[in-house]
């Protein structure tokens, strides 16, 4: 039996943080007799940022050590692996051979399981979607320790509420997933600098047949210049097309990174004046990009720093993402952007995207605009997300589960109206609850 010992958790935002009991299973045979004993959330590589893959005083199970590649059809591009597995073993081991994941969010250092759990998304999600269009099936341990196949075509209710069920509905133990062939590693782009909200969202229409697209904004810009920033573009480069300099290794991989923030920041270090500072630096940085770019660079900048949440400082901090409708976007954006550019809470990093059409019943896409974006926590920052929330619903949106840390219960169930319809088939898989976070206590996804 896995060993269990006690540990103060936290996802990737440092916050919130909870005492849990931890224990890190080998095989199936330590997991089941540890959900045969009572309540447990699963947890990959804790990159979700908030209450997620935490529970107070209660079992969290750390799945990263059932992470092995079981079968591989060169053919059709199936990899069929253990649910620890990443992103990053992954691209380690199929990249060289031509092969990549199909999704790609911001960071690679996540688990399939963690994927399913969160339906995780990317920069190419209108012409992609989520990671749901690229699994086939998937195995999963239930609450009454029994292991099912889950499919569009078997138990299909259990599949299709795990992509955004958080890990709420057992916990998944493989999965048949699709990889995407591929000529080389690097991909061809170019950035956009746009000077004003109307230009960001005329230039995303008029790059919209490129398969990646995701833009920077300054997010303490205020009057005409809300919303300016920088909008790149790109798609995968072929062999022909590559520099001869890249043709020599075309399939490269990445490297682990040597830098890293070896230690908490002090508090003061992220302040209105810094910021400004660092967003101009970002600024430059995302309108000077190469004609051509390995997918470490691409799709995972921010890798190449360990640890660079410590950044914000021992406070921790929230990554805010919401998705609103086109219809009236620009205003809606407009008073989001002026909420946030205005509200003393050093807004920092941020991505903003047009997305595709949504699917699922809890995952968070749909044909909209998104703003993800960081806030360290402070005395004010939850009021002001409280009125951010207001704001959002009010425009026919809503936030992304998978990073929320502050959403309330009932505004959670006016963002996701068809929670009901989630919890159907909660009460019908897990009717004791013996799957719970944080997070699910906070927004009442119990059966």
């Amino acid at each position: 039996m896995a060993t269990e010992h006690q540990e103060i958790l936290a996802g990737w935002g440092n916050y919130p943080k909870a005492n849990s009991y931890v224990i890190v299973p080998a095989n199936e045979q330590e997991l089941k007799k540890t959900v045969e004993q009572e309540t447990v959330i699963a947890r990959g590589l804790g990159r979700s940022y908030g209450d997620q893959a935490i529970h107070t005083n209660k079992k969290v199970c750390i799945c990263t050590r059932m992470h092995h590649f079981l079968s591989w059809n060169e053919e059709e591009g199936i990899l069929e692996c253990e649910a620890g597995a990443s992103l990053d073993e992954i691209i380690t081991a199929f990249a060289p051979r031509g092969w990549m994941p199909m999704i790609c969010p911001g960071t690679k250092f996540v688990t399939i399981g963690g994927s399913i759990a969160n339906d995780i998304h990317g920069k190419a999600h209108h012409a992609d979607g989520s990671f749901i269009n690229c699994v086939i099936s998937f195995t999963i341990l239930l609450a009454d320790g029994s292991i099912v196949t889950a499919s569009r075509e078997e138990h299909p209710d259990l599949f299709i509420a795990n992509f955004g069920g958080l890990g709420l509905l057992g916990i998944i133990l493989t999965a048949q997933i699709r990889l995407r062939k591929t000529e080389t590693t690097y991909f061809r782009q170019q950035s956009i600098k746009v000077n004003s909200l109307e230009e960001m969202l005329n230039a995303l229409e008029q790059y919209k047949d490129y398969n990646y697209s995701v833009a920077w904004i300054d997010p303490l810009a205020t009057g005409k210049n809300i919303g300016s920033g920088v909008l790149t573009v790109g798609n995968a480069a072929t062999l022909e097309e590559l520099p001869e300099a890249l043709k020599k290794e075309p399939l490269k991989i990445h490297t682990s990174s040597k830098l890293g923030v070896p230690f908490f920041l002090p508090g003061f270090a992220l302040n209105n004046v810094t910021v400004r500072l660092l967003n101009k630096l970002i600024g430059f940085i995302q309108n000077s990009p190469r004609p051509y770019v390995h997918y470490e660079k691409f799709f995972f900048p921010l890798d190449m720093i360990n640890n660079w949440n410590r950044g914000y400082g021992k406070r921790g901090f929230i990554q805010y993402q919401f998705v609103i409708p086109e219809q009236n976007g620009i205003v809606n954006l407009r008073h989001i952007m002026e909420m946030i550019a205005s509200s003393g809470c050093t807004p920092f990093l941020n991505v903003f995207k047009k997305m595709g059409a949504g699917q699922g019943i809890l995952s968070f896409p749909f044909h909209g605009y998104t703003l993800a974006i960081d806030f360290p926590v402070t005395k004010d920052l939850k009021a002001f997300t409280k009125q951010l929330d207001q704001v959002v619903l009010q425009a026919g949106g809503r936030i992304y589960l998978g990073k929320d840390a502050m959403l309330d219960k009932a505004t959670f169930r006016l963002m996701y109206p068809q929670y009901e319809a989630w919890l159907a088939i909660k009460r019908k898989y897990d009717p004791s609850n013996v799957f719970a976070s944080d997070l699910s206590a906070r927004l009442g996804l119990e059966a």
